[in-house]
């Protein structure tokens, strides 16, 4: 797996980051992209959505598998499984912090069993001939850090890349992401493992601080992008020549637009991409004065041709204004 000098890669999100938002991403400048999470029971048993999550283009390469479970033997198996459909890795999930994850023992669950979390590790590399990586966060909350072990006894049973979140499951997606435990793991000299950081870089200069304050080899950007992969343009743009960021045409967020949808409607059918969609205009059209009326039309409609014709609007409306 290939990968630069300093990573700037798309962080999985359930319900986001299927093949479609992948592929967008990826043209825009994203790295390293990351499927969905997968549920290791799930794919043991054959169920056809956790199949149809591993699917993805050569055209999003490098490309992972993310994997969650807490039973080493069948986190194991479901790595077989993965790996059957060639992606470059396989990233495991040890930092969700959603209810219907941590009651499962799965996610950032683990952080409170750290040597289950290596034990399931261990299972996975073990299991398959491509390169594993993993996801977590700094520990459970605030009176239980534990990054540094994780990251030390991942790091000894074979993960080669190591993402860091820096909140902990307490803080879910509150507060603000402390990125000084994700500087200390990248600069212990235990560690020789790549070190991407993730929680808040939502814009090219937050991108460029984190760089230089922390030395991670890469950040990790999530909920910045949906509806915005543009950022990632922003953010090559800026750390590697110096170019401030280019406020997209109206033109270019519908044709965006456009082409997102168009390819979920070609993977997952018409009613399903429209639903799915609705999570992405806000972004793709921030900061559009009056936009509101429009948006409320895009999340209401239900057709693929009224979704059409209200983008023509709102192509009219803004190039007469």
């Amino acid at each position: 797996m290939k990968l630069p000098d300093f990573i700037i890669a798309l962080a999985p999100m359930e319900d986001i980051t299927d093949s479609s938002f992948r592929s967008i991403c990826k043209s825009f400048g994203a790295d390293m992209l990351v499927s969905e999470f997968v549920a290791a029971d799930a794919l043991i048993r054959n169920i056809e959505k956790s199949f149809n999550k591993m699917q993805f283009n050569e055209a999003e390469r490098p490309l992972g598998i993310q994997l969650f479970g807490n039973k080493p033997e069948a986190m194991a198996a479901a790595a077989k499984f993965a790996t059957a459909v060639k992606p470059d890795f396989i990233d495991l999930n040890f930092g969700c912090p959603v209810k219907k994850i941590v009651d499962k023992g799965g996610g950032a669950a683990l952080l409170k069993d750290i040597p289950k979390m290596v034990q399931i590790a261990e299972a996975v590399v073990k299991s398959t001939n491509i390169p594993v990586t993993a996801k977590t966060r700094l520990g459970w909350d605030e009176k239980n850090i534990v990054i540094q072990q994780v990251a030390e006894q991942l790091q000894d049973v074979g993960v080669q890349l190591l993402t860091i979140h820096g909140r902990t499951k307490s803080q879910m997606y509150k507060g603000v992401a402390d990125w000084t435990m994700i500087g200390e793991v990248k600069n212990n000299p235990k560690i020789h493992i790549p070190i991407i950081g993730n929680g808040d870089v939502d814009s090219h200069l937050k991108a460029l601080e984190m760089k230089l304050a922390y030395g991670v080899d890469g950040i990790m950007i999530g909920r910045a992008a949906i509806g915005n992969p543009w950022i990632f343009r922003d953010v090559k743009d800026f750390l590697f020549s110096g170019k401030l960021p280019q406020t997209p045409t109206i033109n270019e967020r519908i044709a965006i637009c456009l082409q997102h949808l168009s390819k979920s409607i070609n993977t997952k059918g018409e009613r399903l991409a429209l639903l799915e969609m609705r999570k992405h205009y806000s972004g793709m059209f921030r900061a559009l004065h009056d936009f509101k009326p429009f948006r409320m039309k895009l999340v209401t409609v239900d057709t693929y041709q009224e979704i059409l014709d209200t983008l023509e609007e709102v192509r009219v409306f803004y190039d007469e204004m």
